[in-house]
């Protein structure tokens, strides 16, 4: 028996939510630091200049794979210790366009926990990132017709989810944000006073890493590991 009543709102993010995301990105850096081999500094050192340079990219050009290409080109120019050739900044940014090719490969039991849930409760994706990206990778999932509105944001902080609440009408606290990030998907959205569901993916993106507040007295967070489990609490 669920844990909470029908008529729910769930706001359910997307990347390593619904679908592996962050892998890709994982096995495009592990390429990319294979190729600079550099003589200098550590794969870990290299790691950590890119996730500066990512930190910086984002500032200027938010999320997404355009932004994540222009992170290693300029990583690469920083850290390359020879000339940056053309050549060699086209073989960079193929190792980014490699992850525009990947099919959308959904976590287990997505599909059929969010059919069972869209009988009980109204589902909207929320997710940040590049629009048409994220509106692609959504079109292609083959989860639309589960989900009654899509939120695609620059970024997710308070001031977004207040947004998305005075925008969709909901009721706090019979609303939840289910998601993967600590740093965007529960802490923003406990700080708007939803209720927030925790969901543990082991490739979460190293900048999506944050430690968990504790929830506001009235307010719930239940931690899980699978998004199957979700159809014992709602």
């Amino acid at each position: 028996m669920s844990q909470f009543p029908a008529g729910q709102t769930l706001l359910i993010d997307a990347d390593d939510t619904l679908w592996e995301n962050n892998v890709y990105f994982e096995r495009a850096i592990a390429a990319f630091i294979s190729y600079l081999n550099h003589h200098t500094y550590t794969p870990a050192e290299i790691r950590q200049a890119l996730n500066a340079v990512e930190r910086e990219t984002i500032l200027t050009h938010g999320y997404g794979l355009t932004s994540f290409t222009r992170s290693l080109l300029e990583c690469f120019e920083r850290l390359t210790p020879g000339p940056a050739t053309e050549e060699k900044r086209e073989r960079v940014a193929g190792f980014a366009r490699a992850i525009a090719t990947q099919e959308i490969e959904l976590l287990p039991g997505v599909a059929e926990t969010l059919a069972d849930l869209a009988t009980r409760h109204r589902l909207i994706l929320m997710t940040k990132g590049n629009h048409a990206e994220q509106a692609d990778k959504f079109s292609r999932s083959g989860l639309e017709a589960y989900f009654s509105a899509i939120e695609i944001v620059s970024e997710k902080d308070p001031e977004t989810y207040l947004a998305v609440i005075a925008r969709r009408e909901l009721r706090p606290h019979t609303s939840w944000m289910i998601g993967n990030s600590p740093k965007s998907d529960i802490n923003p959205a406990l700080a708007a006073g939803l209720h927030a569901v925790f969901l543990f993916h082991k490739d979460t993106w190293t900048l999506e890493h944050a430690e968990i507040d504790v929830p506001p007295d009235g307010q719930h967070l239940i931690e899980l590991d699978s998004f199957a489990r979700l159809a014992s609490i709602f």
